[in-house]
């Protein structure tokens, strides 16, 4: 009786063991719905800057990148929606005019194409294929046109690791607008508490927690926090912590 008392104490904590690891592997969230910066790196448009414009490729696209998301903001507050390339062909030239810097047509047009083929960060393509290998779904929720989004895919190879790339011009809007906020849940058919945004910009982790995702800053330029008096879930300037976010003990494994 002692042994089968034994066994039996064993195998209930075997039991609870196993049952405890399976608990521990299952990710916390269903969704990711990616801003594109936190997989592509904006400044990868730096270099071909440089071929035109020797010295001058950060400042210039740091200007071009500010006027990008002012002409998309007040596009929104106007209710004035554009194709987003169309916004960021705007924001060149007004950038070419404030810097006082002549370019040819043919040199404009190479500038313009480099947001066509961003360099994904370091960290970015490892991560997705973890998110995906756990069962998690993966949408962008992005500005960007959804030419752009497939082009970028494309030309890095990750097209079949997105479920959806989903552009906010699907309802003719621009994060943060809320109804942009509302098209991830719309798409993948889930609650907004079973969705993480992982944002990059703390502007639109500001966004994103006000509209209700859980949200996730991945803070790559190590930027200052946003004081707007909301706050993301929680932040790193890299791709592991996020997955330590939507997949908790297991992401390290």
């Amino acid at each position: 009786m002692k042994n089968m008392h034994f066994i039996r104490m064993i195998a209930s904590i075997l039991l609870i063991a196993i049952s405890g690891h399976a608990q521990t592997s299952e990710p916390r969230y269903k969704a990711v719905a990616f801003d594109y910066f936190v997989i592509f790196d904006p400044n990868s448009v730096v270099d071909e800057i440089e071929k035109v414009f020797p010295g001058k490729g950060m400042d210039f696209t740091k200007a071009w990148r500010a006027k990008q998301f002012e002409y998309g903001f007040l596009r929104s507050i106007t209710n004035n929606h554009e194709d987003f390339f169309k916004v960021t062909e705007d924001a060149l030239f007004y950038t070419l005019a404030n810097m006082k810097l002549e370019a040819t047509e043919a040199q404009k047009k190479q500038l313009l194409n480099s947001y066509l083929s961003l360099k994904p960060w370091p960290d970015s393509i490892e991560g997705l294929k973890r998110l995906k290998a756990s069962g998690v779904k993966i949408i962008t929720l992005a500005n960007f046109s959804m030419m752009m989004l497939k082009s970028n895919a494309d030309n890095a190879g990750i097209t079949n690791l997105f479920d959806e790339l989903l552009s906010t011009e699907t309802n003719g809007t621009y994060k943060p607008d809320p109804k942009a906020y509302e098209l991830g849940i719309q798409h993948l058919g889930l609650k907004k508490e079973e969705v993480v945004f992982a944002a990059f910009g703390g502007w639109d982790a500001y966004g994103a927690k006000s509209f209700g995702y859980p949200t996730y800053w991945v803070n790559r330029l190590n930027l200052p926090a946003e004081k707007l008096g909301i706050q993301a879930d929680g932040t790193a300037n890299n791709f592991q912590g996020l997955l330590d976010f939507v997949l908790g003990g297991e992401a390290h494994h």
